[in-house]
């Protein structure tokens, strides 16, 4: 694994993550908090999206295994969900599979609210998961390649932070045009990433596709 694979990892992480694309629904659960409360929510959802990633890196495939259920199947699967997601990113909306609408009430009544609903499921959710996993299990249980994958995981994480930290700057400059703008973009990039992961799995399912 190369510094190139660590950056494209890191990349599409950060897309299928979106935290720019998250700023509103932080501003919404974090509505009446001080400042000092806001960064520690904050600081909390980051640090959610590095445990729970870091752990599905590690105990992904062997769950998979536990449950019988081939990489390659898992990743078609997984390129479903994710082009479901990236549909929903590129018309700007927030997608079923980041929040209900009765999480979304929920989250307005929760003090806290860095590890659900921000940490989990809207930033380290079933997209960002099922991304780490397939990634994890292409190197073929390698420890010290899935070692490196926390790079990319700690990027990300890195990026929650910084973005949920400047947040009102960032609303301020973009405002909810700009904010949406990025969200489609990540949204196309998504929709790539998600063909190329039914694409792979479809390959490895079913090798007459590919004469």
């Amino acid at each position: 694994m190369d510094i190139l694979e660590l950056v494209k990892a890191a990349l599409a992480l950060f897309a299928i993550v979106d935290p720019v694309g998250v700023i509103p629904i932080f501003f919404l659960a974090t509505q009446g908090y001080t400042p000092a409360q806001s960064r520690a929510a904050a600081r909390i959802a980051a640090l959610t999206v590095l445990g729970v990633l870091t752990l599905f890196n590690f105990l992904g495939e062997p769950l998979l295994m536990f449950f019988g259920v081939r990489l390659a199947a898992f990743s078609v699967a997984g390129g479903l969900l994710l082009l479901l997601l990236a549909l929903s990113m590129v018309q700007a909306h927030v997608s079923p599979q980041r929040q209900t609408q009765d999480e979304a009430v929920e989250a307005e009544e929760k003090d806290s609210v860095g590890v659900v609903p921000l940490g989990v499921p809207l930033l380290a959710g079933p997209g960002a998961i099922t991304h780490v996993i397939v990634a994890a299990g292409a190197v073929q249980g390698d420890v010290l390649h899935q070692s490196l994958l926390l790079v990319p995981v700690a990027l990300v994480a890195l990026s929650v932070w910084l973005a949920f930290r400047a947040a009102p700057a960032i609303a301020r400059r973009l405002g909810k045009t700009g904010i949406h703008v990025v969200t489609r973009l990540m949204g196309l990039i998504i929709a790539a990433i998600s063909v190329e992961m039914i694409a792979g799995g479809l390959g490895k399912l079913f090798p007459g596709l590919l004469a």
